[in-house]
């Protein structure tokens, strides 16, 4: 583990204090060994030259012929002289002497003694502070005078010199010490000014490198970090300053710098596509050029985009108006890389469209061929991305920087798909803005549009006081044209009276088509006499029109019934009802005509819908309403089967009404709620009766949201009839009922928590279908089965009828198929990948469940 980080300073300051104590340390002990060595060595010396001397001294006396006497005066005058004194001088006699002269008085010899006086040889003992020394006397010739009875070389006695060396050693340590004292300031001196030195140095070479890195702000400036670079005082530090030279020089090639970072994050920031992003593509990417031009010198972006085979169009984006010059230039250039001999565009037309971007100054931009050649950068794809974008490319003075082309070719790869994406989301937006309104086969508005509409015209007929007409068209025999030639026929049949219809009537007048082969017209400021005179004008059109179709000529009528707000209504549904009425009556009364309301028409029509008013009741309170059940095929077989409730009125000769006959009028009446209830309990009872397993679609009335205790009614049945929740899918559908979206998301979210599935039924027949889808947890689309009718025989329902499929699997929601009525139809359904079909092709409703259950084996 690391220890606390410190400066090269304290670091080389603790150190070479440490260094110099132990120095000191082993300075004072080997002179001290010396020392003492030398101490010890000189004593040797001085014993040796004191044992000879004695020696000598004792040679000369006996010499002479010395008697006893004079020998224990000799020995005395050594002992005298080792009293109170550092040197010790012995003298002892070998055996051989004893037995020539006799025994004197002397210490027994010890064990160092004995072995000098058998080996005849010099030893010296150093213990401590104590030396002894021990010098035999060997015989020679001149002894064997007196000493006859001894040998040449035999040890005849021994001197011994001992000597205290404590006095000397302990003077020699003090000096020792004393002087190495005195010299111990100069080493931690010189230390010091050589740390000092050596810190200066480093700390220069130090903080010039830390200038140096502290002016980097930008890529720019790491390729002026050696601009003031100087030799250092030590090689390593300008070995150092080399390598952060040499990274910066990596650096330069692989960082990006910050303002690009900061600008792609910007960037990133815009490709989040909203409504008001998609509103004009065009305008969206005018701003993404000034975003651009903040950080990079983006004079011009192009993109292209495929039309057909051969057309393409070529969008060209100015940051600021280009020279008459600059602009031709820049479409030579521009094509010339286009129709280049290895480009998939060399045999292809464009269509050249201009964009200047405001706000990017008023400068004229003037460029010259080079600069354009050089500085254009594009990238081109051989197969159409999302939006039919094929290239997107821009010129920029940026080619000497390598990490910007590098961006820059990074931000063409994202542009082309963000510029295709938003080209592709704005006109997919407005298609589903217009056919949100729209038929999409004729072109007229829808049923949806239409009651808006005509809510519209009523509330400005009750504030200025005039009244409005209503026409209801049916075709006559329309089934039959279907039958006969089929359904494609019958689709280019209503397109071309649609067009019929719209000739007839003024600016001001709503055409719509209500439905199969049903228009409705609503003349705002028009009396009975004004409608009478547009329907004749209809009829007396028809009556003049002929289809060819296959070498034949088709002809086709009309049945018109006709209502005034406010003589014959007082509300938009009842006035509705009223014409729906004469219309049904003019088809009785042989077809190819307008019924117009006359007294008794009026009293009779009111006690018709007052029939069904009481029949809707007698319905409710005998419970008469009979569930029907139309089969759903999964086009897997792993999806579980499932088949749609309907409702049913029995009538007294044991035939069945239509909701379609009804419901308009239990919704009128606030009471559709109940059919719900009745509905769902029998349809509960055939389910638990037949032991059918599958998945039970049940159609969610808008009045169902505003009944409180709609939620508790239908868990008691669920409960009742031990039905799961898992296998019922309730279907909403974009009524002009629900106007609180809170409110409906509310009570579908307790739905689900409850356990039940959802669907949204007739989706893509208006825009509110994909806000629900968006907010509302969703399980099953069922495709509004207009766009699944005419997938076989119009490109654009074919389209529609994809992207729907094609969002639910992302958005991981179940499909339906409606309307599948033919095997082509049924086909196609699933080679798109819609997961289930309904239709009179898989099946007609039957009351008996159990009847369904058999006919799908």
């Amino acid at each position: 583990m690391a220890g606390r980080p410190t400066t090269i300073r304290r670091y080389l300051l603790n150190r070479t204090l440490l260094f110099s104590v132990i120095g000191f340390l082993l300075l004072l002990l080997v002179a001290n060994q010396a020392y003492q060595s030398s101490i010890r060595e000189n004593a040797r010396q001085v014993a040796a030259s004191v044992a000879e001397n004695t020696f000598n001294s004792m040679y000369l006396i006996m010499s002479q012929g010395w008697t006893r006497n004079q020998l224990e005066s000799f020995l005395g005058q050594l002992a005298d002289g080792n009293d109170g004194g550092s040197f010790h001088i012995g003298l002892y006699r070998g055996e051989l002497v004893n037995e020539r002269f006799g025994d004197i008085d002397q210490p027994t010899p010890d064990v160092a003694l004995q072995q000098v006086l058998q080996s005849g040889n010099i030893a010296a003992f150093d213990r401590g502070e104590h030396l002894r020394y021990l010098y035999p006397l060997n015989a020679s010739e001149n002894c064997l005078a007196c000493h006859t009875n001894a040998r040449v070389g035999d040890t005849l006695g021994v001197i011994e010199v001992g000597q205290d060396l404590s006095p000397q050693l302990g003077l020699a340590n003090r000096n020792l010490l004393y002087y190495l004292l005195l010299l111990s300031p100069l080493p931690l001196l010189f230390a010091f000014w050589a740390v000092r030195r050596v810190s200066l140095h480093i700390n220069d070479s130090v903080q010039h490198l830390s200038r140096s890195i502290e002016q980097v702000e930008t890529l720019s400036d790491l390729s002026r970090m050696g601009e003031d670079r100087r030799q250092f005082r030590f090689k390593e530090m300008n070995n150092i300053f080399g390598q952060v030279e040499q990274l910066a020089d990596k650096l330069r090639n692989i960082a990006v710098d910050k303002d690009l970072l900061e600008f792609e994050i910007r960037l990133l920031e815009k490709f989040v596509i909203t409504s008001e992003v998609v509103r004009d593509w065009r305008e969206y990417v005018n701003v993404l050029m000034l975003d651009i031009n903040r950080v990079l010198d983006i004079y011009t972006m192009f993109s292209i985009f495929k039309v057909d085979d051969e057309l393409f169009d070529l969008e060209i984006f100015w940051l600021r108006p280009p020279s008459p010059r600059t602009r031709d230039m820049m479409e030579q250039a521009v094509l010339a890389r286009l129709r280049a001999r290895d480009s998939f565009f060399s045999h292809s037309e464009f269509k050249l469209h201009h964009n200047m971007v405001q706000g990017g100054g008023e400068a004229v931009i003037e460029l010259d061929a080079r600069d354009i050649e050089l500085q254009t950068k594009s990238l081109l794809v051989e197969t159409p991305k999302i939006g039919g974008i094929v290239g997107i490319g821009v010129q920029a003075d940026i080619v000497k920087d390598k990490t910007k082309v590098l961006v820059l070719e990074s931000i063409l790869s994202t542009l082309l798909n963000v510029v295709g994406s938003v080209k592709a989301i704005y006109k997919y937006t407005r298609d589903l803005e217009y056919y949100a309104t729209r038929d999409p086969l004729t072109n007229l508005y829808n049923q949806r549009m239409f009651w808006e509409l005509l809510d519209y015209e009523l509330d400005r007929s009750r504030r200025h006081g005039y009244p409005v007409a209503m026409l209801l068209l049916d075709l006559d025999n329309f089934k039959s044209v279907n039958d006969g030639y089929g359904h494609a026929c019958g689709d280019r049949l209503l397109t071309e009276l649609s067009l019929l219809l719209k000739r007839q009537l003024g600016n001001g007048d709503v055409l719509a088509r209500y439905g199969g082969d049903e228009f409705v017209i609503v003349l705002p400021e028009a009396d009975l006499d004004k409608a009478e005179k547009v329907s004749q004008q209809v009829l007396k059109a028809l009556d003049g029109f002929v289809m060819e179709h296959e070498g034949g000529a088709l002809k086709t009528t009309c049945s018109i019934g006709v209502g005034i707000y406010p003589d014959h209504a007082d509300h938009a549904k009842e006035l509705f009802m009223f014409v729906d009425n004469l219309m049904y009556r003019a088809k009785a009364q042989g077809k190819n005509r307008v019924s117009l309301p006359k007294e008794q028409d009026v009293a009779d029509i009111f006690r018709d819908m007052s029939e069904k008013t009481q029949l809707v009741n007698q319905a409710i309170e005998q419970r008469t309403l009979l569930p029907v059940f139309q089969p759903i095929l999964p086009m897997d077989d792993g999806e579980p089967g499932a088949v749609e409730v309907l409702s049913r009125i029995r009538l007294a000769d044991d035939s069945l009404m239509n909701a379609g006959e009804f419901i308009e009028i239990a919704e009128s009446m606030g009471k559709v709620h109940l059919l719900d209830y009745i509905v769902m309990e029998k349809a509960f009872g055939q389910v638990r009766d037949t032991g059918y397993r599958g998945l039970l679609f049940i159609n969610l009335s808008p009045r169902a949201v505003l009944v409180g205790d709609f939620l508790a009614r239908v868990n008691a049945l669920v409960q009742q009839y031990a039905m799961s929740p898992g296998r019922v899918v309730f279907e909403i559908t974009e009524r002009d009922t629900v106007k609180s979206m809170t409110l409906l998301e509310k009570f579908i979210r307790a739905l689900k928590d409850a356990g039940f599935l959802l669907a949204i039924d007739d989706f893509g027949s208006g825009f509110s279908s994909f806000h629900y889808l968006k907010h509302l947890p969703i399980d099953f689309v069922k495709i509004e089965g207009e766009f699944i009718a005419n997938m076989a025989n119009d490109s654009r329902d074919m389209a529609f009828v994809s992207s729907i499929t094609q969002l639910a699997r992302q958005l991981e929601v179940k499909t339906v198929a409606e309307y599948v009525e033919t095997e082509e139809v049924l086909a196609l359904v699933r080679t798109t990948g819609i997961d289930y079909a309904q239709g009179f092709y898989i099946g007609r409703p039957n009351p008996s469940l159990a009847a369904v259950m058999a006919s799908r084996g």
